[in-house]
């Protein structure tokens, strides 16, 4: 008798057991993809920086530089493009590539 109410307190308390979060809501490509979305973004920022004058009163036209006009914008976007597929990116869990591969 003691047995059975044993294993049913048992029972009782697996059914009460919640799992909130069963794994990661990101894989590791999409960590690798934001990682370099962000060192992008700051080449993009780091190509868009200079151009200024020393002396305010003499104007510089290298504010008008390909780099700036063309390049850096270019990069910014990628850099923000791939950020957006790093999180639209879905990765299987590893438990279905599991049960996938033994069937």
């Amino acid at each position: 008798m003691a047995k059975s109410t044993a294993k049913k307190k048992k029972t009782i308390a697996n059914k009460h057991q919640v799992i909130w979060a069963p794994g990661m809501p990101f894989g590791k490509l999409n960590y690798i993809l934001l990682l370099v979305a962000i060192i992008v973004l700051a080449i993009g920022y780091i190509l868009l920086s200079g151009g200024g004058s020393d002396d305010p009163a003499i104007f510089s036209d290298a504010i008008f530089d390909t780099r700036r006009l063309t390049i850096a914008p270019i990069t910014l976007m990628a850099g923000i493009i791939i950020g957006l597929l790093s999180i639209l990116v879905k990765t299987k869990p590893a438990e279905q590539d599991k049960t996938t591969s033994q069937k």
